[in-house]
């Protein structure tokens, strides 16, 4: 019994760090080179702008959603019609899933470390492909 009790307070001081890390991140966006800010658009056309790391590969841009938190991820599946800023410049794009071989090809050009998979608790990771439209 002491040790399922010792689980479980592992178990939610685990949860709890988990929690604080990405809502700090959510809160903070921090923003550099590797960035950009995608904008997805409501049902009603209400905009919502979110910093996420942007990837480049075979000549592609694509992003990833690698945090619990996809409002942002789930938006674009449901309206693929985005606006991406990068470098100061708004411009249009349809954002495209990725599945199969891509989305594997895409994961090994941007690996994830262990600690950052760690303090994400283990979030399935989902990448788009931004098509300038």
């Amino acid at each position: 019994m002491k040790a399922l009790k010792i689980a479980a307070i592992v178990i939610l001081i685990y949860m709890g760090i988990v929690t604080a890390f990405e809502s700090l991140l959510g809160s903070l966006q921090p923003t550099d080179g590797s960035t950009l800010v995608i904008t997805t658009f409501d049902r009603d056309g209400t905009t919502h702008d979110r910093v996420v790391s942007r990837i480049r590969t075979d000549g592609q841009l694509y992003v990833a959603a690698n945090h619990w938190p996809r409002a942002w991820y789930r938006r674009a599946l449901a309206n693929p019609n985005v606006q991406i800023t990068m470098g100061g410049q708004k411009r249009d794009y349809r954002a495209v899933p990725v599945t199969g071989a891509e989305h594997d090809r895409v994961d090994r050009a941007r690996r994830l470390g262990i600690g950052f998979r760690i303090l994400t608790g283990f979030p399935p990771r989902h990448f788009l492909r931004l098509e300038p439209r």
